[in-house]
C-alpha cells in the first residue's frame, strides 16, 4: 500500500520518515518529492509499505502525529492523474500553428 504523508517540514528526511513508519512495519520505499528548480522539500512524501494491515496501521498512528515541529497529514496514496497537453500552453487551438495577425506589427 502506498501512503501520502504531508504537511513534512522542510528539514524532515527520508531517513525521519523511514525511522517513523518503520516503527509500525516494514518499510518497501519512501520517496520525499524535492522541487527541481530549488532542490529543497516540497513538504510531502509516498511511502509504501507491502502489507495492507502493517500499512493501514502506520496511517493510524501517524496521521496527526508531530514530527519535527509539524503535525503530519496521512493518507492512503490516491492513484496519479493524467494530465493533458504537453507542458507551457501553446498555440490557442489555432491549426497548424497559425499565427493570429495584429495590425501595427510586421512579419
Amino acid at each position: 500500500m502506498k501512503l501520502y504523508v504531508g504537511n513534512l517540514a522542510f528539514e524532515t528526511t527520508e531517513n525521519d520518515i523511514q525511522d517513523l513508519f518503520e516503527e509500525h512495519g516494514a518499510v518497501n520505499e519512501v520517496h520525499l518529492m524535492m522541487d527541481r528548480m530549488t532542490g529543497k522539500s516540497r513538504g510531502f512524501a509516498f511511502v509504501t509499505m507491502n502489507d495492507d494491515t502493517q500499512a493501514q496501521s502506520a496511517m493510524s498512528a501517524t496521521n496527526g502525529k508531530d514530527l519535527n515541529g509539524r503535525s503530519l497529514k496521512v493518507s492512503e496514496a490516491r492513484p496519479r492523474e493524467e494530465r493533458s497537453g504537453g507542458g507551457g500552453g501553446g498555440g490557442g487551438g489555432r491549426p497548424n500553428g497559425q499565427r493570429k495577425n495584429f495590425s501595427g506589427f510586421r512579419r
